[in-house]
């Protein structure tokens, strides 16, 4: 469930909006249906009661998603409709309820009066917030396909600036994710004709912002979408190099875990441990690929167990979680392989003096 708040200057031109030829009237209060100028009419008469309003057309539209289709009747629209504007404080006053028909996703407009009744004032203040708690609370409360934000607004319905808008938050989505630093990213949307500037506190070398441009039009990250601004772009780009440095420290230990456990498995079991390459004929193999080739386990009679069970990814770990863990787990072998082979050499020598005595 969406929830838009659509700007409207006039009764007059809202309600002859909302009722079209595919549009059925689900509810209305304080107003006569269907005669739009007896409708326009009642609404008008109704401002008279509080004229310091100089604007008090209200109006919203409801979008439900397709798969919500087969269950949106008019009558759960209208119940759903009816909770909303409770939770928005839309009450004690004239309002429409019309569903459109011309579209394959369920929607309907709510026209109201912002003049009560009673001549009260019907608030305005931060309604885009309230409306998307709102959305979100009956979204779940009524068991409604969640939308998935912009990603769900049909693009070839737009018009300008909207359409450029999402086309600038569409190469930004798309490029972000190969984007590690400010000037990867200008690189990759200049391919998509956009361009990119910031914004500086006051006459300072400071930035503060940031703002991207096409087609003769500029918004401000914040303005595509809230994860575009220019703070949470500059985290993400902070949280990728950090995250870059900390794999190829991982791969660096990951590296050195492999040499330490080689050198140790060639102490204790022979040569066979040297490249990772000989044919193994009393242990099993498991095989890294690349330039780690297969790497020998310990023969299933030595007391130092790994198996290649140990060393596959696990259901849910990530790749970085998989080489901290079979790291650890590499030098933990090692150590122990090591320890052996040191008591081998021990006992060996051992026996020897033993001989010569």
């Amino acid at each position: 469930m969406i929830g838009k708040i659509i700007a409207g200057s006039s009764f007059a031109g809202t309600v002859g909006y909302v009722i079209k030829e595919q549009s059925r009237i689900l509810a209305a209060e304080g107003v006569t249906p269907p005669n739009v100028r007896e409708m326009v009419q009642d609404f008008k008469d109704q401002t008279l009661l509080n004229p310091r309003i100089k604007n008090a057309v209200g109006h919203i539209s409801l979008s439900f998603s397709p798969k919500d289709a087969p269950r949106m009747t008019d009558a759960l629209m209208t119940q759903i409709t009816k909770e909303y504007m409770q939770k928005m404080g839309i009450a004690d006053t004239q309002y429409l309820l019309v569903r459109h028909l011309d579209q394959p996703h369920p929607h309907c407009h709510l026209v109201y009066n912002r003049v009560g009744n009673n001549g009260q004032t019907i608030s305005d203040k931060n309604m885009k917030i309230r409306n998307a708690k709102v959305c979100r609370t009956l979204t779940e409360k009524y068991g409604l396909h969640l939308a998935s934000g912009k990603e769900s607004v049909r693009r070839e319905r737009l018009r300008e600036p909207d359409k450029t808008k999402y086309e600038i938050y569409d190469a930004i989505k798309t490029t972000l994710p190969q984007s590690r630093s400010w000037s990867e990213l200008e690189k990759h949307l200049k391919e998509h004709g956009i361009a990119m500037r910031y914004k500086y506190c006051g006459s300072t070398n400071q930035k503060q912002g940031v703002l991207f441009g096409k087609n003769g039009f500029e918004f401000s990250g914040s303005k595509i979408d809230r994860q575009f601004s220019y703070s949470k772009l500059n985290r993400h780009f902070t949280q990728a190099q950090q995250q870059t440095r900390y794999r190829a420290t991982l791969t660096k230990g990951f590296h050195a875990a492999i040499g330490n456990y080689r050198s140790a498995y060639a102490d204790l079991f022979g040569n066979a441990g040297g490249n990772g390459n000989k044919s193994q004929t009393d242990n099993n193999t498991i095989n890294f690929g690349g330039s780690i080739g297969a790497l020998p386990l310990p023969p299933n009679d030595s007391p130092i167990g790994l198996s290649a069970v140990q060393l596959q990814r696990k259901p849910g770990e990530s790749p970085e979680e998989h080489i901290a863990r079979i790291t650890a787990l590499l030098n933990t072998v090692a150590e122990a392989m090591a320890i052996a082979a040191m008591e081998q050499k021990r006992r060996l020598r051992e026996r020897k003096t033993k001989m010569k005595l």
